[in-house]
């Protein structure tokens, strides 16, 4: 029997009615324990069908009020004798009865000072501070959920544990930021949800992940989970104490670019995950003598596609791979094995799926209301709002996030170009032109000057690498020196132009022998980045192998020696997965690599080559130690187009000069007259036409001796022989 006393609550029945609706704006105002003019009063919305409710002190166990039906739908109230801690005991149909601890009794979950911090979008533990974490308050363990809706009418949990009811925990309103929180209590890691929220006019809106969940659903489904609240256990003290020597710009950095979703040979894939990857990509990386792997895009995605690059879980290692625990050890592997670990990150644009940011809270938030601005029409896709503070907040937040969290050592930042400028891929009279009537897009500047400071307080030693294809000045300049703030800059224009070379066949290469010199113009005007990525091996451009000219011997050849050239050219080093062994395919996200080549020797050369130029450009400071200074580089032979050959030294801060001369015709060059700086021995520390690599073994017998004969302006001269295709690599011995 249901208790018919009638309750001295003078709650109105249309504020009940909302409640039931689920549609009141400050349920916390309504449920939960209130004090009426001297009268303890408790409410509770609890529409599973119980027959009798009653509030126990959690202390005693003792009951200190009855609670009466108030709406059919299942809304309760009543009169308790004091305001203490308490449970709900429930009696339901059949006379089960349970206990359980009433949401709105707690206080709230974000202090004062975080709602500060988030309004004035400076909050950087953003990532701990929002999203679902498990937490125990009063002595009570739950799941404490904050998210950014400010235009909402009302948001709710939802998930199994409520049977995805909206109306069973709406959360409380916290004005200022527009946050909203509740903790719920019962609940832990491993908890499926989602929000649920109506819009400002009432409207019921599509289910949406929580932007900041640490975990989520393996898509396509698209739920958040709860992740485990255990801290990783990281062994990589070491590591992380040596990190800002191991990245300066004076150390080798010479990167691995991986799409970790398909770099494992086919007979592998059921092992796929962050586990195997720790197994298998880590030694291979180590033994290849790469410094760093670049992983595209992991943060949860829901079209795989798109190879990570419209993500939804910017705080969530994609589950594709395993939970976040794995990829946490999949870092720590890396750094055991000395290998550093960079992320590409998008920060740029968000896709439109109704799951994710978009019209997140019934208005444009995350993103620009006007088109113009707010959807980027190459890849459909909405534009992050980067001048509104609270999306400022949530992508630094997610930035370190990544660097503080998971240890990672750098971030490589999507799409720079679309973020700096208003007309980015726009004809005339389709963008909006800033306050002052220009194109640049100021809120962006702002942004990555904050992005930088952020990140050099907060993650020291690790870098920001802007992927950035226009002519901006002072992209990886300090701020204080007027730059933008990154650490380096991917050289998009000698990419380009050496790659444009390279496919060339040899008897017109002399017509194009500018486009390998004339990215040392501009060489040392930021730190570069030389990178040879995956957007140059898909979309029918063909593997790098296949843009060089000839039969497959000059094919890798040429390929041969151009990594030597790269390899011995100033920048730091990238290269997408498949080209250090000639895959002959593009790269095909579904396939994956071609592994079965490294049965061939020729592609085994290739690779073992690759394999020495690293080991070279760690060992010889020359290499490396001065890559952004015109002091570490001097032409020897600039203008000799009609042979195609070119001959330069490298310096460093110490040790002795590298001199890289290049032939890159098929004819073999007898007698060439190279000028040196110092006499004695001069050792062929590398050369691409080795037998070992695949090559004729054409050379100069390991080592050459410098005479007294000066040329171009050094005054000793070395007379070497030239192979086909191929680079030398010379040391003084």
């Amino acid at each position: 029997m249901m208790d018919a006393t009638p309750p001295a609550d003078p709650l109105d029945a249309a504020a009940i009615e909302a409640i039931v609706q689920g549609r009141h704006g400050d349920p916390f105002g309504i449920l939960g324990p209130h004090q009426m003019d001297g009268t303890a009063v408790v409410r509770a919305f609890l529409p599973e069908g119980a027959e009798r409710v009653e509030v126990v002190a959690r202390d005693t166990g003792a009951v200190i009020g009855k609670l009466s039906l108030r709406h059919p739908a299942g809304f309760w109230s009543g009169t308790v004798e004091r305001l203490t801690p308490y449970r709900l005991k429930i009696q339901t149909q059949g006379g089960a009865t349970r206990e359980i601890e009433d949401p709105y009794r707690f206080p709230p979950v974000l202090g004062e000072l975080d709602i500060y911090l988030l309004a004035e979008g400076r909050h950087r533990d953003f990532a701990r501070v929002m999203g679902a974490h498990v937490t125990e308050i009063d002595g009570v363990t739950g799941v404490r959920f904050a998210v950014w809706a400010p235009n909402a009418s009302r948001v709710s949990v939802v998930g199994d544990f409520n049977q995805w009811d909206g109306r069973r925990h709406p959360m409380r309103r916290r004005y200022g930021p527009g946050v909203w929180d509740i903790f719920l209590p019962g609940i832990g890691a491993g908890t499926i949800y989602k929000y649920e929220l109506l819009g400002p006019w009432g409207e019921l809106l599509p289910l949406k992940a929580d932007p900041v969940a640490w975990r989520t659903e393996c898509p396509p489904c698209t739920a958040s989970i709860v992740a485990d609240p255990a801290e990783p256990v990281w062994t990589d003290a070491e590591w992380m104490a040596e990190r800002v020597t191991r990245q300066a710009e004076t150390a080798p950095i010479s990167i691995y670019e991986v799409h970790a979703m398909s770099w494992l040979p086919q007979e592998d894939r059921g092992e796929r995950g962050w586990r195997a990857l720790a197994d298998k990509l880590v030694p291979y990386v180590k033994q290849m003598g790469f410094t760093h792997v670049e992983l595209l895009p992991i943060m949860e995605h829901p079209f795989g596609g798109s190879w990570g690059y419209q993500p939804l879980g910017q705080f969530a290692p994609t589950a594709r791979l395993g939970p976040p625990g794995d990829f946490a050890l999949f870092v720590d592997r890396c750094h055991a094995a000395g290998i550093g670990v960079i992320l590409d990150w998008v920060p740029a644009h968000f896709p439109t799926d109704a799951h994710g940011l978009a019209l997140f809270d019934g208005t444009p938030l995350y993103e620009h209301q006007d088109p113009r601005e707010g959807f980027h029409r190459d890849w459909n896709t909405l534009i992050y709002n980067h001048g509104r503070n609270e999306v400022r907040a949530y992508l630094i937040g997610s930035a370190l996030f990544w660097l503080e969290h998971y240890h990672v050592d750098g971030l490589r930042v999507d799409a720079v170009a679309s973020m700096l400028y208003r007309d980015y891929s726009r004809p005339e009279g389709e963008w909006i032109p800033n306050i002052y009537g220009g194109r640049e897009n100021l809120e962006a500047i702002s942004f990555f000057h904050e992005l930088s400071q952020a990140v050099a307080q907060r993650a020291p030693g690790a870098k920001l690498i802007a992927e950035e294809s226009t002519a901006f000045p002072g992209v990886s300049r300090p701020v204080d020196q007027g730059g933008l703030g990154f650490d380096y800059k991917w050289n998009m224009g000698w990419m380009h132009d050496t790659l444009h070379y390279m496919h060339e066949n040899p008897v017109h290469r002399r017509y194009h022998h500018h486009n390998l010199t004339f990215g040392l113009i501009y060489a040392f005007s930021e730190r570069f980045v030389l990178p040879l990525s995956h957007d140059e091996v898909v979309y029918g451009k063909g593997s790098l192998v296949c843009k060089m000219p000839g039969d497959d011997w000059q094919r890798l050849a040429n390929l041969r020696a151009y990594f030597a050239f790269m390899w011995t050219h100033p920048g730091k080093k990238l290269l997408f997965m498949g080209g250090e062994f000639a895959q002959w395919h593009e790269w095909n996200h579904d396939h994956g690599l071609d592994w079965y080549l490294l049965d061939y020797e020729r592609h085994r050369g290739v690779q073992s080559a690759l394999r020495d130029l690293n080991r070279l450009y760690r060992e010889l400071p020359a290499l490396h130690q001065r890559d952004a200074s015109w002091e570490g580089f001097r032409w020897v032979v600039l203008d000799d187009e009609m042979q195609s050959v070119y001959a330069y030294l490298r310096f460093g801060n110490e040790g002795a000069p590298v001199l890289a001369v290049c032939n890159f015709t098929p004819v073999p060059r007898q007698a060439y007259r190279v000028g040196v700086p110092c006499g004695g021995t001069w050792v062929e520390a590398m050369n691409t036409d080795a037998a070992v690599y695949g090559g004729s073994n054409m050379g100069n017998g390991g080592s050459v001796q410098a005479d007294a004969n000066g040329a171009h302006g050094l005054p000793f001269s070395l007379s070497l022989t030239l192979p086909p295709l191929a680079t030398l690599i010379l040391t003084p011995g």
